[in-house]
């Protein structure tokens, strides 16, 4: 959770404990901008009631999207990177995701997979670290760092991926932020003259030689943090569907085919 966010929360859960906002972190990404209010959003409406009252905890912050909830009676928003859900009435305030029982997976609305699907796609082809196979049937994109466990696996099963018709599309989330020796090494990544190498090497644990160069990292490290992405890896459908966390060959080909129940959401750091 960004550190604005949670103070806000804080602040509020303690009945005014809290005399002022805490200052951002030097390295604290500058606060989005409003999202655009869709058409009929006038005052009075669920939305407008969800963000006015978001405004009396988090001031600094605005919601990137608001939309109706995938259940009634609520209203879905990502605000400072997260997935909040707001009652229509701007009283309650839930962060656990949602379980649909029926269809055995994450409840995600259409309008915020929509959103996260345009802006995950304005990523460059260009600028992505793309292990694909020769005849691809799905595609993911993958917010990755390169030093996570879980981040590591991953790519040590991607031969598995790729033989299952999964191409994989990495971005760069150096969860650590842009002041971390790990942000620096993305970059290395990004600008060496063989990416995909340096990425393998990297994930492998051997140390990143140093490269300079116009990188997409701190582009796509805002993307991510604009989806919500908190943790790595973060594994997105072409959609705007996010899997899950770290999830093993099979278990991504049977979710992008909507075969058995969802993926681990839990495999991520």
């Amino acid at each position: 959770m960004s550190r604005i966010l949670a103070t806000a929360l804080l602040c509020a859960i303690s009945l005014g404990a809290c005399a002022q906002p805490a200052a951002p972190a030097a390295n604290q990404a500058p606060a989005a901008k409003p999202a655009a209010k869709p058409a009929g959003a006038e005052q009075g409406t669920p939305d407008a009631t969800v963000r006015q009252a978001l405004g009396g905890i988090a001031p600094d912050l605005a919601p990137e999207y608001i939309g109706a909830a995938p259940f009634p009676g609520f209203r879905e928003v990502l605000l400072g990177g997260q997935v909040l859900y707001v009652s229509d009435d701007g009283r309650y305030l839930m962060q656990s995701q949602p379980f649909d029982l029926k269809e055995r997976k994450p409840a995600a609305s259409p309008g915020l997979m929509a959103y996260r699907s345009k802006l995950i796609a304005s990523i460059p082809e260009q600028d992505r670290i793309v292990f694909a196979p020769p005849n691809t049937k799905h595609t993911v994109t993958v917010f990755t760092d390169i030093e996570c466990g879980y981040c590591r696996r991953m790519h040590q099963q991607i031969a598995d991926y790729n033989k299952l018709g999964i191409a994989v599309e990495y971005v760069a989330f150096p969860r650590m932020g842009p002041a971390s020796k790990d942000f620096r090494d993305m970059e290395s990544v990004w600008c060496a003259s063989d990416r995909k190498r340096a990425l393998s090497d990297a994930k492998a644990g051997q140390p990143v030689q140093k490269k300079q160069c116009t990188s997409p990292v701190a582009m796509q490290f805002d993307v991510g943090q604009r989806v919500g992405v908190n943790g790595t890896p973060a594994v997105f459908a072409a959609d705007g569907t996010q899997l899950g966390g770290y999830v093993s060959p099979q278990q991504m080909l049977d979710s992008l085919e909507g075969r058995g129940d969802a993926a681990e959401a839990g495999g991520s750091r």
